[in-house]
């Protein structure tokens, strides 16, 4: 079971005394208060029951917020490598499996990504009692807490397998959570936002942060459930310049995909040729550095990345401590263009896209990048609405790159636009001398099978899309 993740209270006190005891036996001249310390990463009970302890098991939920989004490896890069946004430079096989679109179910990596999603959805969970009873003027933290709920939620069911238990675990008993369809699972997201909406209800700047946050991140859960007019509705006078972001320091955590990619060569950014002679086509994939996108920047540095034979393409979209959009205005409006999309209205949906483009709302600033007046030029209208589709997915690909949103997309144009996998995902012989799979998710790992829900069978019902 992952869910494990218990901030205070008795299990936590439980398990230190029975590992003091079976010290004890062993060594009998160690004395007692050697073997009873304090971890500095648990808010005990005692200590969480006022307002500074249920501000800190807050601000735990939120560090680790930032561990499923821009601050580790998580499912925005690994769902990355599953797409067509990044290629596997690694001397880790868990990341050539990804790349490669066969991913085994006891994948370490994935496991650790997974652990952590729950991770937020428990601390979350468990801060939000103790906000409400010990700091009721912080409805702006406590709605943020509901936020960082549903946004684990929102990854779970765009990055994994239909067949995602939704335990809890912020308890002193677990209440075991069988598998659920990802739509299920998009469902739980949504109420998540609308508990955090109806308790961040102030008009000062926080409080009006995370209102937006919670509505954008809603709208995308809308849309992974195929109710397009209601995510356009939520995201309605969310201002295009509107960011909600993940923050680094050298302190505590830096841009992952900086580090990653950049910094320690594991991540190339992909391209549809592939090798280092660029002589294999993958299908499907978007030219994320042949197309020479002014958002996003790309070199061919010709130097080989960790596994000492892939040479890098590395991008300069993020620097060390460049903070990365969670959600933002752009989304927002590339939410409402597809709504439009979706109900024939290509005129109306290319007047967003081009707005953003070079409009009365132009895009002047991705990550490190400052779009010169002119740099994109408007885009013609697409000619059937397949093709402006395509033309859709294409471009929120640059305008999102390294998000965590690729993975979902890609399984939305199988799922709700009718396409087929093969169509969609990455296809042909990868640059590692191997075929490409036909993984189209994240697997829930074998770590669930120990939870009562799935009877020892692996938690996915399928792998589809």
């Amino acid at each position: 079971m992952l869910q494990m993740m218990h901030i205070g209270g008795r299990r936590t006190r439980t398990l230190v005394a029975a590992v003091a005891t079976a010290g004890a036996v062993g060594c009998g001249s160690v004395t007692d208060s050697l073997l009873v310390v304090e971890d500095p990463d648990i808010v005990s009970e005692a200590n969480a029951r006022s307002d500074a302890g249920a501000v800190a098991l807050a601000n735990g939920a939120l560090g680790r917020f930032r561990n499923v989004t821009g601050g580790n490896e998580s499912t925005w890069m690994f769902g990355g490598l599953l797409a067509d946004e990044w290629g596997t430079s690694s001397t880790f096989i868990q990341n050539d499996e990804a790349d490669w679109r066969k991913i085994q179910d006891n994948n370490s990596s994935v496991q650790n990504q997974l652990r952590r999603l729950y991770q937020v959805r428990t601390a979350a969970t468990q801060a939000v009692p103790k906000l409400k009873e010990f700091s009721p003027t912080r409805t702006a933290l406590l709605g943020e807490m509901y936020f960082a709920r549903g946004f684990a939620e929102l990854q779970l069911a765009s990055d994994f397998c239909n067949g995602i238990p939704l335990s809890d675990g912020a308890g002193e008993e677990i209440k075991f959570g069988a598998p659920l369809p990802v739509s299920a699972v998009f469902t739980a997201a949504i109420g998540s936002f609308d508990s955090a909406l109806a308790v961040t209800t102030g008009t000062d700047a926080q409080s009006v942060l995370i209102q937006r946050a919670a509505r954008v991140a809603k709208a995308r859960a809308l849309l992974g459930n195929n109710q397009f007019a209601a995510a356009a509705a939520a995201v309605a006078g969310v201002p295009t310049s509107f960011r909600y972001q993940t923050t680094f320091s050298l302190t505590t955590s830096i841009n992952i995909l900086w580090d990653q990619a950049f910094s320690q060569g594991r991540y190339s950014v992909a391209d549809s040729l592939e090798g280092n002679s660029r002589n294999l086509l993958v299908r499907n994939a978007v030219p994320f550095f042949s197309a020479r996108d002014p958002r996003l920047p790309v070199t061919d540095t010709r130097r080989t990345g960790q596994d000492g034979g892939t040479f890098l393409r590395t991008t300069t979209l993020y620097d060390r401590l460049t903070p990365i959009d969670v959600v933002s205005g752009l989304d927002a409006r590339l939410i409402e263009a597809e709504a439009l999309l979706r109900a024939g209205d290509r005129p109306g949906w290319l007047a967003i896209m081009n707005n953003l483009r070079n409009g009365s709302d132009r895009i002047t600033t991705v990550g490190t990048v400052t779009l010169a007046a002119g740099a994109l030029p408007s885009l013609p209208l697409p000619a059937s609405d397949t093709a402006a589709v395509t033309l859709h997915f294409r471009e929120k690909a640059f305008w999102t790159f390294g998000r965590g949103q690729r993975l979902g997309d890609l399984r939305r144009l199988v799922r709700q636009f009718g396409r087929a996998p093969t169509n969609v995902f990455p296809e042909g012989t990868h640059y590692k001398t191997i075929s490409y799979g036909s993984d189209v998710v994240l697997p829930v790992t074998v770590d669930e099978t120990t939870n009562p829900e799935t009877k020892g069978l692996p938690a996915c019902i399928n792998r589809t899309a």
